[in-house]
């Protein structure tokens, strides 16, 4: 488990390189679930999702520590690992599954990483990627169980209660649970009573299921086209985390995430990827509970193909 003040020393680190990110009021949203609503803009970091940050701190403690390193992503994590890798020299080596769209397939590339395509959802590819890690001689740097990420990305929540610290309720995806770990541990730690809640697939609901059971489930691969969620089993080191801290875990639909990216096009004018536009979906679930609430959504990531989005824009 990591602490608020393993948060403080990350954001030393993270704020070398990037600049808080919008805390964005939206009158529309706030109007229409009855709340005081923000939209925390992290798709406007320099890959454009919340990743970066972890990415960031976790090569600053092992950039003179490895050869080079080898991750597995569906893409957001890809480029963080890439991006970052590229700030301390390290190389770096991405696994990415068959289906993840090009725009990230490219990015990772641009920025100077080897990319291969194996499997067909995360969990596939990161079997691989800790396989080549081994045979080469590298670091692999699992996405969702290595604790070096998380202080990272909970800067993200540091930079939310310190710019609103009349904050009540925070809405989260949860793909891995790095960005929930991050929230659990800034919002309890500075105000236990803030409710967190983390956001699933309905089609990749592993983590869901794990919470609502107790114990790690998995799933028969995953039914989702939310990369960013697509992941098909649950993981120890953030169930044991999350577990007790989480308020609720809600699982959206596809349908309700396109919604979402059109709601969010709309109010506040930003692109989101399905994942990033979950937290959006979930609150508009949740209406009832965050009625009066001053409520922030996070808006983790906008890495979405063109032509989907204006295929979703023109759906919706």
């Amino acid at each position: 488990m990591i602490t608020l003040r393993d948060v403080y020393r990350a954001r030393k680190i993270v704020s070398r390189y990037l600049k808080p990110t919008p805390l964005q009021y939206s009158k529309k949203l706030s109007k229409e679930l009855g709340a005081d609503v923000y939209v925390k803009l992290e798709n406007l970091n320099p890959t454009h999702s919340f990743k970066v940050r972890g990415g960031l701190y976790y090569m600053s403690l092992m950039h003179d520590k490895v050869k080079g390193v080898v991750t597995a992503s569906m893409g957001n994590h890809a480029q963080s690992i890439a991006y970052s890798g590229s700030l301390y020299g390290v190389e770096t080596t991405i696994v990415m599954p068959s289906w993840v769209n090009p725009l990230k397939k490219d990015a990772v590339t641009e920025l100077g990483a080897k990319v291969i395509t194996y499997g067909a959802y995360y969990d596939e590819a990161a079997a691989y990627a800790q396989h080549y890690a081994e045979e080469h001689g590298l670091v692999f740097v699992d996405p969702i169980n290595e604790v070096k990420l998380y202080p990272g990305v909970a800067t993200m929540h540091l930079e939310v209660v310190e710019e609103l610290p009349t904050v009540e309720t925070v809405f989260n995806p949860l793909g891995g649970g790095s960005g929930a770990i991050g929230a659990v541990t800034v919002y309890k730690s500075i105000n236990p009573s803030v409710r967190v809640y983390a956001v699933q697939a309905e089609g990749a609901p592993a983590f869901y299921l794990s919470f609502k059971k107790g114990g790690l489930q998995s799933t028969d691969g995953v039914k989702t086209m939310a990369e960013g969620l697509a992941v098909a089993k649950a993981y120890d080191t953030p169930l044991q985390i999350l577990k007790n801290r989480l308020d609720d875990v809600v699982l959206v639909s596809d349908e309700e995430m396109e919604k979402a990216v059109v709601k969010l096009y709309n109010t506040v004018r930003q692109v989101a990827e399905l994942a990033g536009a979950a937290s959006t979906a979930a609150a508009y679930k949740f209406s009832e509970k965050i009625s009066g609430k001053t409520v922030v959504l996070m808006l983790t990531g906008g890495n979405i193909d063109h032509k989907r989005f204006a295929e979703i824009l023109a759906r919706h």
